[in-house]
């Protein structure tokens, strides 16, 4: 049912008009009876179960009839007769009415309700929401790999995941947007903003070490569930079609393709969090960069802070010294001098780039009073930008074909030496950490980065482990040796040493 634009304008009457308190305490508990499964209200039921809060006191009964009337007229309460308790031939006739919200006035109670949630809510990083994903993924793996999974559990598996999931992208879209934001220690005083600090650097470091911990785990569960992916989506597309309003098979086909392909959106969202694809790193390595990012950017506040503390200046007795200098002045002149150098009262007769001057007018000596010379016509770019407008033609476009070469070759490069790095330590083999030899810088960074993400996941210094990498193309074994044992690698940034371990990377085929 389409509502009409004029409709829809007065059933937002009530939040702007005069007696707004009171009509949104009688829609709120209205809409409290609709929680509650209760059909109808009287009036005298909405003065006993009105919370008229931001009012000085109740309403009087013929007040609260008279906004009932007024919000059925709006559209946002729907009435009929209440003939119930009809005692006498006068009670009939008197007018009495029973209240539900309408289906108007409920949709603009959903709105306003979901506006101050939305209003309310907090920036958060969701480690139970990891946790989720991963429980998630790893029940849809298991029924993947059934001969004939079962169409109900594999949609209500996807559906579960893909509203965790949208609640984790959203709250990190929110907290990367706001994080700037949320330090706000200009009115802080130094104990709470240590106290702010702490808390933070905790928070952050806690989600930090949950996101590199899952994010491997659930990247491999993502490629283990993709050459199955697309039959699992059709199971859960045919599943909704029951549902469909009945129509012709054309119309009936063409709802499943626009299903089929919003459900191919929502897993191709999920891939791209936790696994690059060609040079784009991963949605949750944006977050983990973003969320670091946040620790200086807070104790950079805390040092501005500290500056302003320890060096601000206080005008009123900056003041005073000048009163007293002006009262040393030994006669007007000098107490003119002073005004001038104090207050910046100089001509500006100097001015180098030789304004237009009003028509007829002559240049002046710079020992004019400003007071007795024509005013001077400032360009506004001056004012905004500093620097007046560049005489002469606009210079010409620049052709930029050789940077973009030169970009493009750097590109190449790079990604060349990125590769070669990979061919060097994804030998599919097991090797000694003291057997690797010299690593140019690139392969040492990719070294430092699995090591990173492996040791990370280890439960402790004496347990083997095995991990995927954070975009999801390797997979890298790690075996601690003897506790004696000892390892070193050999960078041109130096030596890289400690406790030996058999290492073993391999590719992950992504083919399918």
């Amino acid at each position: 049912m389409t509502v009409r634009a004029g409709v829809q304008a007065e059933l937002f009457r009530h939040v702007s008009a005069e007696k707004t308190a009171l009509y949104r305490a009688v829609m709120q508990t209205f809409a409290a009876a609709k929680r509650q499964f209760r059909l109808h209200l009287r009036p005298d039921e909405v003065l006993i179960e009105g919370h008229w809060q931001g009012m000085p006191a109740a309403p009087r009964l013929e007040e609260l009839q008279a906004a009932l009337a007024q919000l059925t007229e709006w559209g946002n309460l729907e009435s009929q007769p209440d003939t119930t308790r009809v005692a006498s031939i006068a009670d009939f006739y008197r007018a009495k009415f029973l209240y539900r919200l309408s289906q108007g006035g409920e949709a603009v109670e959903s709105a306003l309700e979901t506006f101050a949630r939305a209003l309310s809510r907090r920036a958060e990083l969701q480690t139970v929401a990891l946790e989720d994903i991963a429980h998630r993924l790893e029940a849809l793996q298991a029924l993947a790999e059934e001969e004939a999974p079962d169409a109900a559990k594999v949609h209500a598996t996807l559906r579960d995941l893909v509203r965790v999931f949208e609640g984790l992208a959203d709250n990190a879209q929110a907290f990367m947007a706001g994080i700037a934001r949320s330090i706000e220690l200009q009115q802080a005083d130094a104990q709470a903003v240590v106290a702010y600090k702490r808390r933070l650097i905790d928070y952050l470091e806690r989600f930090i070490g949950d996101l590199v911990s899952r994010s491997g785990g659930i990247a491999q569960r993502i490629l283990a569930v993709a050459p199955r992916i697309e039959m699992l989506l059709w199971l859960a597309v045919e599943r909704e079609s029951r549902d469909a309003a009945p129509g012709n098979e054309e119309e009936q086909r063409e709802a499943q393709v626009r299903s089929l392909r919003a459900w191919r959106e929502r897993w191709r969202g999920l891939r791209r969090w936790f696994i690059a694809e060609r040079h784009d790193p991963p949605q949750a390595e944006l977050l983990r960069a973003k969320a670091r990012a946040a620790i200086p950017l807070l104790l950079a506040a805390v040092a501005a802070l500290n500056e302003r503390r320890s060096g601000r200046s206080d005008r009123s007795a900056d003041f005073r010294v000048l009163a007293g200098w002006f009262a040393s002045c030994e006669d007007d002149p000098q107490t003119h001098r002073l005004a001038r150098a104090a207050f910046a009262l100089q001509p500006a007769r100097h001015f180098a780039l030789n304004p237009a001057l009003q028509p007829g007018a002559a240049e002046l000596p710079a020992s004019t009073p400003w007071a007795e010379a024509p005013p001077l016509r400032i360009h506004p770019r001056l004012r905004e930008y500093g620097e007046a407008a560049p005489r002469g033609p606009m210079p010409r476009v620049q052709a930029r074909d050789d940077a973009r070469r030169l970009l493009a070759a750097q590109l190449h490069e790079e990604h060349a030496q990125i590769e070669a790095a990979r061919q060097r330590l994804a030998t599919d083999r097991p090797v000694k950490l003291s057997e690797l030899g010299a690593l140019d810088p690139h392969a040492f960074g990719l070294f430092l980065a699995l090591l990173g993400e492996a040791l990370a996941a280890q439960p402790d210094p004496e347990a083997s482990v095995e991990q995927a990498s954070g975009d999801g193309l390797l997979r890298i074994r790690l075996q601690p040796l003897a506790p004696g044992s000892r390892a070193e690698i050999h960078t041109p940034a130096g030596v890289f040493s400690g406790r030996d371990h058999l290492l073993t990377i391999s590719e992950v085929d992504t083919r399918a």
